[in-house]
């Protein structure tokens, strides 16, 4: 069996609007679940993709901030 992670996902997003979207990531958060990390892997992903080098050094940024709280 050939599972391709990015395109399931891809799928299951495809039609979402942004109060879909942010439901999705909030909730995978709440819940802490191991196996949400790799969708929120793919949506972290396409939010870098789409990102210009300005707002890419602001996540980075808030990345380094939360890692130091930790």
């Amino acid at each position: 069996m050939n599972l391709n992670l990015r395109k399931a996902i891809y799928s299951n997003i495809s039609t979402n609007d942004q109060e879909q979207l942010e439901a999705t990531i909030v909730d995978a958060i709440q819940n802490g679940e191991e196996k949400m990390l790799p969708g929120l892997g793919v949506l972290f992903e396409l939010i870098w993709n789409q990102s210009n080098e300005q707002e890419k050094q602001e996540m980075v940024d808030a990345l380094e901030q939360g890692v130091k709280q930790l």
